[in-house]
């Protein structure tokens, strides 16, 4: 199937359909007459062929969005640090069901020896925050946040266990492969996943790659976001640590600036295409194996979408599931129609997946934040693709 090109006539968006897949190309389009979209990217894949390649708008003041634009993707890194978790598990040097100290001594301290792998895979692990207190430049050094969550002790609060781990799980899940591995997790992701691929993906971005990421803004219901929670919330320990210490999206965004681009942030700080976000999710939908390149066992990847968690998060007020890193569908249906769904939201916006029944990957990036969980930005693009492939 050869790719046609294709640009609207009414919205700032162009890029390449293929033959049947126009629909999901004007939807797209859609999103800046209809939904006032900033700046955006759309890709998908097919039974591992790209087949919707589009792009649109502002990648930052003065500067539209181009085909190679890359974009912070925030939690959507999690979903690269899954096959990174995974391929360890497939070569043996990681047991999900083991103790985090048996890889990591110091991490038993504060009789956090309880604590099992699976746990921190799965936003369990009583660590969702912080406690000690924090400036925005120490997000930048992993070393130092390794060292406070080994230290730290469990909360006495139970919903620490039952709600998600916005950035710690980051340095948790980095904790472990530099320790059974060798490499830091954004090399590991690099030589193992992004190069083999051929991903433009990054967690830990090159200098050389800076003037290619557009500039993340925070849509007018994101201004201030700590305002969005109730005054009880902003009091509460488990919440402050894991939000707001530091706040995660102040005004003055520090997920634009170099330090946060180049620093291992695998919880949050991930920059990608769409393009190479859904070539990533085809090949995990077609079972780890795409164009000959084989980067995981399809027993590992159902190993990985299995699920080992599910709860309402206390302070978010959201349904969520997980297998191993990876989100897994719920009742709001944020990955689209299919129920076997799976892949990673980031903040603001960004939505990445894979359909393992159709061989479908997908991935939608975009530089402007909104606060609302029914963002129809990607609800109707993912609905006429399905439409399309189901």
């Amino acid at each position: 199937m050869s790719s046609i090109n294709w640009t609207s006539e009414s919205a700032p968006a162009k890029g390449h359909v293929a033959p049947g897949f126009e629909a999901v190309a004007e939807e797209f389009a859609r999103n800046f007459t209809l939904r006032g979209d900033l700046g955006a990217a759309f890709a998908a894949t097919h039974h591992g062929r790209i087949v919707v390649d589009v792009w649109g708008g502002s990648a930052a003041p003065g500067r539209p969005w181009a085909a190679d634009t890359l974009q912070v993707i925030y939690s959507g890194t999690k979903g690269l640090m899954a096959a990174s978790v995974l391929k360890l598990v497939e070569r043996g040097a990681l047991d999900l069901d083991a103790p985090v100290a048996r890889y990591w001594p110091e991490f038993a301290s504060a009789d956090k020896g309880r604590v099992l792998v699976r746990h921190v895979v799965s936003h369990a692990a009583g660590l969702p925050g912080i406690a000690a207190p924090l400036t925005t430049a120490d997000y930048t050094d992993f070393e130092k946040m390794e060292a406070l969550l080994a230290a730290q002790s469990l909360p006495p609060d139970p919903n620490a266990f039952h709600c998600y781990h916005p950035v710690t799980i980051g340095w948790l899940v980095g904790a472990l492969v530099r320790r059974i591995d060798g490499r830091t997790i954004g090399r590991f992701f690099a030589e193992e996943f992004a190069g083999p691929l051929g991903l433009d993906a990054f967690i830990g971005l090159p200098e050389s790659e800076e003037p290619r990421v557009g500039a993340l803004a925070l849509g007018p219901d994101m201004l201030p976001y700590e305002e969005a929670f109730s005054s009880e919330l902003r009091q509460d320990p488990t919440f402050v640590s894991a939000w707001g210490n530091p706040p995660l999206f102040p005004a003055d965004l520090p997920w634009n600036s170099r330090a946060y681009h180049a620093a291992e942030i695998a919880g949050a700080g991930g920059i990608a295409t769409a393009r190479a976000m859904a070539r990533y999710y085809g090949c995990m939908a077609l079972g780890g194996s795409i164009d000959g390149v084989t980067v995981l066992q399809p027993e590992t990847v159902a190993l990985g979408r299995a699920e080992r968690s599910r709860f309402m998060d206390p302070y978010i007020a959201e349904a969520m599931a997980f297998g191993v890193c990876w989100a897994l569908q719920t009742p709001q249906g944020r990955f689209g129609p299919p129920r076997d769904a799976f892949g990673h939201a980031g903040a603001g916006g960004s939505i990445h997946g894979a359909w393992p029944t159709e061989k479908v990957g997908f991935s939608y990036v975009m530089n402007e934040m909104r606060a609302d969980p029914e963002d129809r930005r990607t609800r109707h693009i993912l609905k006429r693709l399905h439409e399309i492939v189901g």
